[in-house]
């Protein structure tokens, strides 16, 4: 699904951040990114995501090369990418019903089409009681699930959650987890960057470990 060969990332003029990084993110996979704080993680996701290009090798998103792909089909090739952003980035106007569909309404689809879907993913990840709340008055827990719910809407084909059990204690972390799994085992390949070594030793996946700009791949 996704090849990185040799790339390597600074910002500007300054040093590298990313060394020779060649990683192969196959279908239906499981992986854990992890390393120290400004190891370089989120980059590397965004990279992932399409919305940072590398200053030097070649990235293979489902077959295209990046570096060659029109602006104006990147749109098309995020949609089979869903992302858990640290800081959830959900509109405060909207409730979770309408933040969750959100990325539905903007592809311009009619609501009797995806309603019941919509429903349905709530009802999955544990908020099928809070479908009218808006995201002040939900926990973070909650809301980290509603982000959950709104990248997986769209039936992406790979998942990126950056930290996505940071903000939660360690039972709803669990939680959180076993969406994953689920999801995994429903076809999607998933990748979760963390800090939580307890959580990564919960699991027997692939790890991938950023430490001094370079990548260890631990199978």
């Amino acid at each position: 699904m996704i090849r990185f060969e040799n790339v390597g990332l600074r910002y500007g003029l300054g040093p590298e951040i990313l060394r020779d990084i060649s990683l192969h993110i196959p279908k239906q996979s499981f992986q854990f990114l992890s390393g120290p704080s400004g190891a370089g993680k989120t980059s590397l996701l965004r990279m992932l995501f399409l919305s940072l290009k590398p200053t030097r090798g070649l990235i293979h998103v489902f077959g295209d090369e990046v570096s060659t792909i029109p602006v104006a089909r990147l749109p098309q090739l995020r949609r089979r990418i869903g992302v858990v952003f640290q800081d959830f980035r959900l509109l405060d106007h909207m409730t979770t019903y309408e933040n969750v569909a959100l990325p539905l309404r903007v592809r311009g689809k009619d609501e009797t089409a995806y309603r019941k879907d919509v429903l349905e993913l709530l009802r999955w990840v544990g908020l099928g009681e809070r479908i009218h709340a808006l995201p002040p008055v939900l926990s973070g827990g909650e809301k980290q699930r509603v982000a959950i719910a709104r990248a997986l809407i769209d039936q992406p084909e790979i998942l990126l959650a950056d930290e996505p059990t940071g903000n939660v204690d360690p039972p709803l972390a669990r939680r959180l987890l076993r969406l994953f799994l689920e999801l995994n085992r429903l076809g999607t390949a998933v990748v979760v960057a963390t800090h939580d070594a307890a959580l990564m030793d919960q699991v027997d996946a692939r790890r991938l470990i950023l430490n001094d700009g370079r990548l260890e791949i631990h199978d």
